[in-house]
């Protein structure tokens, strides 16, 4: 389950919170902006209901510590479908009740007793099926799921009016379950594999132990559709519910083939490649059932994982699942049937964790954190923080990424080592592990996005490419600055570092020179440092011999992070003193202006004389 949001509105709740929080690894407390201390919470937001609508829709579970009443009206908009929805309780402040309100399918009630538990009150549940039996039956656990929840539903109200069952299959899950038995009962609660045939007097329960390896077709590479028809074609020409499906099985050659992703999509499970375990060992136990134990050991750690993709695997559908299971199965379709072309099917006795299939695809996700500020994170770039085995970056930038999980691995650097991190992402991210490469503001603006695009450019390694790479906007520290003087960046403008760490001082001059004779305005990063206290003042000097001693300068410093100041001045008065390393520089154009209505505003027409 996806760890909750712990959702407050004042600072009396939080030591409450604070002991839920402790219950899930990866929960993030949630505060109304103004409320709490901002240095006391994971995530501030400015609505409530805003707030809850958005946890809502992204499936996150989501533990309120308000009067339920609240919590109903703000998430009413949404109710669709029972089916779908995450888990939402209404916890007291002072935790004295725990009320579980939506996500009965979804384990709310397992929530609300753990948490009832950890807070010594009784939770309040009101589900009959749950009172009556101790247990949620239509909420089967990791690996299973229900074939029809509308049968279900009739299935348990059969129980409720009397009537007993039988169960047939293994379901230990139930064994403590206080269900009313009888071995000759008319209904039955069935846990197999097999497609349910539409009786209503049966419960099924399909556990996740199917899997299905398949082989591209010519001309199919791009067609998801065909890929999924195929599996379920297979699935269905076997007897086999497509909810028994654990996951899909390709080729590690196919780990980029985006058909591949979006046909798993479509048939609900993920994607995961035959190849080295992620934990790096040699699949020896699998490839002894497809190849000679000779062969096998022939084949070195050394080697490079193209070869290894070349050697460990053939065309064959069967052949993959070989590779991958390290479980005893049956071989159901061998790709010889028209109806199995290209696809195999492997059925396990128990359910199957996808997490010991081959490997997944690794992913490489480089995050801008904003300017310091939670709420200038873009959401995106959380979640893919939350998701994340292993996080890289710069020790400082790693830190201002938490709160992290205790099982999250962090490689913190120093801030010169940028292109030995790419590497090292990509090296972990090859594996089959999900990594996070953080940078300030925006990873694409003078940060790690630039290196990770380079170490993949200049890299021979295909398990490099096959990496699923993904970059993901943020607030730069030019944007959070400008924001915050009103619209100084409001007409064209450029950015410039005036560091030469990485390029030659003249180069600067000549852009500088450029910049400011196009009238642009200009957002210096990296203005000064103590290695080179000189160079603001040389590029002061060029700009004024464009600019006129009137010219608008914002000078922003840890705009986003506690002690912020943001002061305007005229270039005339600017000096070299004022600025340090943490200072962000906005040069004004000649049309830039600054007027006082309220609070003082700099801002650029969007227009000339």
């Amino acid at each position: 389950m996806m760890a909750p949001a712990v959702v407050i509105l004042g600072a009396g709740a939080l030591a409450t919170a604070r002991r839920i929080q402790a219950l899930y690894p990866g929960s993030q407390v949630h505060a109304l902006r103004g409320r709490v201390q901002a240095d006391m919470v994971d995530v501030a937001y400015s609505e409530l209901g805003a707030q809850l609508r958005e946890l809502y829709a992204r499936g996150t579970p989501i533990v309120a510590l308000c009067a339920a009443g609240i919590v109903i009206r703000c998430v009413a908009p949404l109710l669709s479908n029972k089916g779908a929805e995450p888990p939402v309780l209404a916890v007291a402040e002072d935790g004295s009740a725990v009320v579980p309100l939506l996500g009965g399918l979804a384990g709310v009630n397992v929530m609300a007793r753990d948490i009832a538990a950890a807070l010594a009150v009784a939770p309040a549940i009101t589900t009959s099926g749950e009172l009556r039996f101790g247990t949620c039956v239509l909420n089967p656990p990791p690996g299973y799921a229900l074939a029809d929840i509308g049968q279900g539903k009739r299935f348990v109200s059969d129980l409720l009016a009397g009537a007993s069952t039988r169960i047939e299959g293994d379901a230990p899950w139930l064994d403590d379950a206080q269900l009313p038995r009888s071995a000759g009962a008319r209904l039955a609660i069935r846990v197999t594999p097999r497609v349910w045939d539409g009786r209503e007097d049966e419960l099924v329960i399909h556990p996740r132990s199917v899997v299905a390896a398949v082989v591209l077709q010519t001309g199919e590479a791009g067609s998801a559709s065909a890929i999924a028809g195929r599996v379920r074609a297979s699935l269905d020409a076997h007897g086999l519910a497509t909810q028994s499906l654990a996951a899909l099985l390709a080729a590690p050659e196919e780990m980029a083939n985006a058909a591949l992703a979006d046909a798993a999509e479509s048939l609900g499970v993920p994607l995961r490649f035959a190849g080295r375990f992620a934990d790096g060992r040699e699949e020896s136990e699998a490839e002894a059932r497809a190849e000679s134990e000779a062969q096998s050991e022939a084949e070195s750690k050394a080697e490079s994982r193209a070869a290894q993709a070349h050697t460990e695997h053939s065309s064959s559908p069967t052949s993959l699942l070989q590779a991958a299971l390290r479980i005893p199965y049956e071989t159901l379709a061998g790709g010889d049937d028209e109806h199995d072309k290209g696809v195999a099917l492997a059925l396990s006795p128990l359910a199957i964790d996808a997490n010991t299939i081959g490997r997944a695809r690794g992913r490489l996700t480089v995050i801008g954190l904003g300017p310091g500020s939670a709420d200038l994170m873009v959401p995106a770039a959380r979640r893919a923080l939350d998701e994340a085995t292993d996080i890289l970056g710069y020790e400082t930038y790693v830190k201002m990424a938490g709160p992290l999980r205790a099982d999250q691995r962090v490689h913190g650097t120093d801030n010169r080592e940028e292109m030995q991190r790419a590497r090292h992402a990509f090296e972990l991210a090859s594996e089959g592990r999900s990594v996070v490469m953080v940078s300030s503001g925006d990873p694409g603006v003078f940060a790690m996005a630039s290196a990770v695009l380079e170490a993949l450019d200049t890299s021979g390694d295909s398990a490099w490419a096959a990496v699923d790479l993904r970059i993901l906007p943020g607030v730069s520290a030019a944007m959070a600055t400008a924001a915050q003087a009103g619209a100084p960046l409001g007409h064209d403008f450029c950015m410039l570092s005036l560091s030469d760490n990485l390029k030659p001082w003249s180069i600067i001059e000549q852009r500088l020179r450029h910049a400011a004779q196009a009238d642009l305005v200009m957002a210096f990063y990296n203005p000064i440092s103590r290695a080179r206290p000189w160079q603001l003042d040389k590029a002061l000097d060029i700009v004024r011999e464009y600019r006129a001693p009137t010219t608008q300068v914002v000078l922003g410093r840890d705009i986003g992070r506690p002690g912020a100041t943001l002061r305007t001045v005229t270039l005339a008065e600017l000096r070299s003193t004022d600025v340090d390393m943490r200072t962000m520089v906005i040069v004004g154009s000649s049309t830039t202006r600054q007027f006082t209505k309220g609070a003082q505003w700099v801002y650029t027409p969007r227009w000339y004389t």
